[in-house]
């Protein structure tokens, strides 16, 4: 049985997992393009990556690489505080709140 993930498209060849190179290939059946892990087995556990599924492996990555805190707005925030720059915007904060909220509220319980 084949897993999918279906939506982006996309074309390119991506390494995930453990390193092992992914390259597309065409599913038979429906003509749609995938990627198989390893292509020399055949077995019916054998997991196809689609090229959604890569991108989002390659957007991982490259959102890992990046700072966990952007350190020259934190400075800039800093600064402003100190010098009695920065002022708060109420109303601001409460759309920002209430956004919030609702996101939260939309989310299935469990």
């Amino acid at each position: 049985m084949a897993n999918k993930i279906s939506g982006l498209s996309g074309g390119t060849a991506t390494s995930i997992g453990a390193g092992r190179p992914v390259t597309p290939t065409r599913d038979a059946a429906t003509g749609s393009s995938s990627a198989q892990t390893d292509s020399s087995s055949a077995a019916a556990g054998d997991v196809h990556i689609t090229d959604s599924a890569s991108q989002l492996a390659s957007l991982e990555q490259t959102l890992r690489s990046l700072p966990a805190v952007d350190s020259a707005r934190v400075e800039q925030f800093s600064t402003a505080i100190e010098q009695g720059t920065y002022t708060v915007q109420p109303q601001q904060v409460a759309d920002q709140m209430l956004q919030l909220e609702q996101a939260l509220g939309q989310l299935p319980e469990e």
